[in-house]
């Protein structure tokens, strides 16, 4: 297909109108939705640069959790079976409406597919017109890496250099680069029960300016880290990190645990700790904190950002983020992509929408496709 340059892809508080295609009449250039798939993402991203990216949608997330007040917000919806699940995210901020679609598999990799996939949607609210369409099994794994490090930029220790990574998969090196970029980690600690899934992890990071080692154990891993990641797949109770290995001052960003029944962290690390969530009702389901009190207090990261609420308290606390992704994040992902795709040029007019010359005339459109009058 032919790629087509357009003005600027739909951002809050633009019509719909202002974010057409160049070229296509109005009328029927509202049925044409800028769609980004898969190969276009990847030259999106290295037209603008992975770190680039990576900043920018945390910068993105940044302003929305600032407003979060305007937003529309509502645990996901989700449909859980014995081998995964698949999730609808939606938000809207009032004048834009974004939702994505995901799911987690972790069996999927002995099958040879993908554990998470993902694709996305950006609508005005004023039309109900779509203004993006897009792949976001690539965007959710910049999403997720930038979230955290844009998380672990307000809670983890200020001179924090070195990070341990526990569960070397896909999201792995996405995690690496962020919280190079973000927050300037200069060493990264591999372990995952896959020694092969860390050696892929420590090639694909081989060109960058990070000391990388691997580990036989989580245990190993973690010693003189000041930042501790954990995105492991499996849907179980699990316990990857014990109390005894978490010492004062730790940083835990804990990516994994994201489903009912799924967790990673030992619920003793969870009493000593200053917990930070996105959204709380849906954390209480999903969180590492479902092993604990419905009361236990935790803080909505928003609020630190917006600067309402206290992040890490001293050198000696034990602080964690409790990430299950929230729509929002995605919603903020979804807007800055509009703006790359607008900017670089590479997205496809996709043909999604019935467009009759009469709008209330779909029928005769049906019609006239088939040589009838």
């Amino acid at each position: 297909m032919t790629l087509m340059n357009r003005p600027a892809a739909h951002s809050a508080g633009q019509s719909a109108a202002s974010a057409l295609p160049r070229g296509i009449p109005e009328a029927s250039a509202q049925a044409m939705v800028p769609f980004v798939d898969v190969a276009r993402m990847m030259q999106i991203i290295h037209a603008v640069g992975l770190d680039e990216m990576i900043r920018g949608i945390a910068g993105a997330i940044g302003e929305d959790f600032e407003r979060w007040e305007q937003f529309d917000k509502v645990a996901r919806v989700a449909s859980h079976s014995e081998v995964g699940v698949i999730e609808l995210m939606p938000t809207s901020d009032g004048t834009l409406y974004g939702f994505k679609y995901v799911n987690g598999h972790p069996g999927n990799t002995a099958a040879g597919l993908q554990t998470v996939t993902a694709f996305g949607l950006l609508a005005d609210v004023a039309t109900g017109y779509p203004v993006l369409l897009t792949e976001m099994t690539v965007l959710t794994a910049l999403r997720t890496a930038a979230m955290s490090a844009l998380a672990a930029r307000h809670l983890a220790p200020p001179d924090a250099r070195s990070m341990a990574i526990i569960g070397n998969g896909a999201q792995c090196e996405f995690q690496a680069r962020a919280f190079a970029a973000i927050c300037g980690i200069e060493e990264i600690r591999l372990y995952d029960i896959d020694r092969s899934a860390s050696e892929k992890a420590a090639r694909n990071l081989a060109d960058q300016p990070l000391r990388v080692s691997i580990h036989d154990s989580a245990q190993e891993a973690v010693e003189g880290a000041q930042i501790i990641t954990t995105c492991t797949a499996d849907k179980a109770y699990a316990t990857i990190l014990t109390d005894n290995m978490i010492g004062a001052g730790v940083h835990l960003n804990a990516v994994g645990g994201d489903c009912p029944g799924k967790t990673e962290l030992h619920r003793d690390i969870l009493h000593r700790a200053g917990i930070f969530v996105e959204y709380t009702p849906q954390t209480r389901v999903e969180g590492e904190i479902q092993q604990l009190d419905p009361a236990h207090p935790v803080t909505e990261l928003w609020e630190v950002i917006a600067g309402t609420a206290r992040g890490r308290s001293g050198p000696e606390e034990i602080t964690l983020f409790d990430s299950v992704g929230f729509a929002i994040e995605d919603f903020s992902a979804l807007r800055y992509l509009s703006r790359k795709a607008r900017e670089t040029g590479f997205f496809v007019p996709l043909d999604l929408l019935a467009d009759p010359d009469e709008p209330r005339d779909l029928y005769g459109m049906l019609q006239r496709a088939g040589g009838k009058a």
